[in-house]
């Protein structure tokens, strides 16, 4: 049996999976940034990104009020929680910082196709007002992105002079 799925439809699945991965990204976020000590850098660019984040889903729910359509608390909650068990598990590595650093650009970069393909889908289904506030976040997604890739090579360079030390170079 087939089925058809409406440009809405991918539309309005697409808002509520962007949603929830945004939710992921904060669950992901806010453990690292509580857990920094060496990589003030890091904490400041995290700390400004929760914030852009915390906008990102205010846009979102803008978005999908005006189709009528709310987020989806079972995605928001299992998204949630893996992005949770992800940084659990990057807290137990002896180079977690570069752990982190490299998963949060890999995340970035899927954030950047999730945003792309969004707006295709919103040109699709006729929502135009949406693109601008879908833009938005894809904008500040690639900045992210860039600026997790421009500070790599300080903070390999960081964690390795700090584990020629005694201090903790992981957080």
């Amino acid at each position: 049996m087939t089925s058809t799925v409406s440009a809405r439809d991918v539309f309005v699945d697409g808002l509520r999976n962007a949603h929830a991965m945004e939710k992921q990204a904060l669950s992901i976020m806010e453990p690292q940034l509580k857990r920094l000590e060496h990589y003030p850098e890091v904490s400041a660019l995290l700390n400004r990104h929760i914030r852009e984040t915390e906008g990102q889903i205010d846009r979102l729910d803008e978005i999908l009020a005006t189709v009528a359509e709310s987020s989806s608390t079972l995605k928001d909650l299992s998204l949630s929680f893996t992005g949770t068990m992800a940084a659990v598990t990057h807290s137990m590595a002896s180079d977690e910082i570069l752990k982190n650093s490299m998963a949060n650009f890999a995340f970035e970069h899927f954030e950047i196709a999730a945003y792309t393909a969004l707006i295709a889908a919103a040109e699709e289904a006729g929502a135009a007002s949406a693109i601008p506030l879908l833009d938005q976040n894809l904008q500040e997604e690639r900045q992210m992105a860039a600026q997790i890739e421009d500070g790599l090579p300080g903070v390999v360079r960081r964690y390795i002079a700090l584990s020629g030390t005694e201090q903790r170079a992981d957080i």
